[in-house]
């Protein structure tokens, strides 16, 4: 198959170590990827300067492929640096372009700081919103998170929670779960996708004793999907959907706001988490964990949600038919 595209990230982060630990682990059997990063970096493993994605397969096998992108600073390992932060968009810019032609099947994400990119001006909240724009098909992006145990969907992402609640409307959670419950037929192979829809309050809002938004804008929203033939159910209690019983019985849960679903799936499995992004019209995962300036440089980086985040696009490419 094609090669995947992997971006930099943040280069005072993680995003080099994990990626050598990914080529690593990943040498021997695939899938094969490229790094779009500056080559003369100091790295862990063999590395081989590429002129072009279709060189990446043919020196996988030996040496980590980079396609060479010169940072204007040295990186600093837990020292982010303004100055990079045009070439770490650019990496993003340019992975969605050359997945865009068909040059690469997909595009793996390294983690950013947004704190940094907000500085130097970027306007995105995070990855899902900048690849939103560069990579849409009309509809709003969907971030899922997918481990073994767990895949759920956030209907709000990232804004501050008391905006989260106040523009929640029927609509969203609709819209969210239609474009989820497509993505797991399509690209998942789940044929008859069950969706587990978060409440907003407490015990679901107990019938109405505890705020009226799970009845006002949460049912209104699971009696429409039922009605087009989407097995949704809910408003299900937050505290008790993610138990070990309740979780066989869904495909995906689709929370509300970014930490209702979010802490769970985190504190299943941090290591073996991939984000994905789902509405997109290519391929897009990425570890779910961000840069850890703490333990930059250190080695102690775990490259193992880089990992599955690779292998899983690799899937997901040859299931659209991208590969």
């Amino acid at each position: 198959m094609r090669p995947l595209a992997l971006t930099m990230g943040e280069p005072a982060g993680i995003g080099a170590e994990i990626a050598a630990g990914a080529w690593t682990a990943l040498r021997a059997a695939g899938p094969a990827f490229f790094l779009i990063d500056d080559a003369t970096r100091p790295f862990a493993v063999p590395v081989r300067a590429i002129a072009a994605p279709e060189d990446a397969a043919a020196v996988f096998p030996d040496a980590l492929p980079v396609l060479h992108r010169p940072l204007p600073a040295p990186p600093v390992p837990g020292r982010p640096d303004t100055a990079n932060a045009a070439a770490t968009i650019a990496a993003i810019t340019e992975a969605v372009e050359l997945a865009k032609a068909g040059r690469a099947a997909g595009v793996v994400t390294n983690p950013i700081q947004k704190a940094t990119l907000t500085a130097a001006g970027f306007k995105h909240p995070g990855h899902t919103e900048y690849l939103g724009e560069i990579a849409g098909t009309g509809i709003p992006p969907v971030m899922m998170l997918a481990c073994p145990e767990l895949r759920v969907v956030p209907v709000t992402v990232h804004e501050a929670l008391a905006r989260a609640i106040a523009r929640l409307t029927p609509a969203m959670i609709v819209e969210t779960a239609r474009i989820t419950a497509r993505a797991l037929r399509d690209e998942f192979g789940i044929a008859a996708p069950r969706l587990a829809i978060a409440g907003l309050n407490p015990h679901a809002g107990e019938a109405g004793t505890m705020g009226r938004e799970d009845i006002e804008i949460v049912a209104p929203a699971v009696a429409t999907l039922r009605a087009e033939g989407i097995d949704a159910r809910g408003p299900m209690p937050p505290d008790t959907m993610f138990t070990a019983l309740a979780r066989p019985t869904y495909d995906a849960a689709i929370g509300l706001y970014h930490d209702q679903v979010l802490i769970p799936i985190k504190t299943l499995d941090m290591a073996g988490g991939v984000n994905v992004t789902l509405g997109l019209s290519i391929v897009r995962t990425s570890p779910d964990h961000g840069t850890a300036l703490d333990i930059a440089g250190t080695g102690r980086a775990d490259p193992a949600s880089l990992i599955a985040a690779i292998r899983l696009a690799a899937e997901l490419a040859r299931a659209r038919g991208f590969a």
